[in-house]
Formats: structure tokens, C-alpha cells, sequence
């Protein structure tokens, strides 16, 4: 499955990112902040890239006006 987020990006629209962002949430199961953790935990993803994409969603934030 594509992730919706990354398809709306790719086609540079702000309307669509924020469907993609949107379903997403929909989507997603339970906790995020459990599950990062858990994702952490298990090593499948290092702290560095949990940085990384903090850092970008804070990137994502600011030009669409949200913080």
C-alpha cells in the first residue's frame, strides 16, 4: 500500500496533504505516541530517524500555517 501522506507530497498540493494527514488519523490504530514508543523499543526504528521525522514534521507544520 502507498502511504497517502507520501502520495500527497509528491504531487506538491497542500489540499491533498491535508486529506492524506486526515485519513490517516482515521486510520491509525490506537495510541501514536505508544506506538512510536514501541517502534523505538523494537529497534526498528532509531532515535535519529524518530528526530528526523519530528524535525520534518515540524517543517510540514509551519508552512501550512499550523503552528
Amino acid at each position: 500500500m502507498i502511504n497517502p501522506l507520501y502520495q500527497s507530497m509528491m504531487s506538491n498540493n497542500a489540499g491533498n496533504i491535508t486529506q492524506a494527514i486526515e485519513r490517516l488519523k482515521k486510520q491509525f490504530p490506537g495510541n501514536p505516541n505508544d506506538y512510536i514508543q514501541q517502534l523505538l523499543n523494537s529497534g526498528r526504528v532509531t532515535q535519529g530517524q524518530y528526530n528526523r521525522a519530528v524535525q520534518q514534521a515540524q517543517q510540514i507544520q509551519q508552512l501550512m500555517g499550523m503552528k
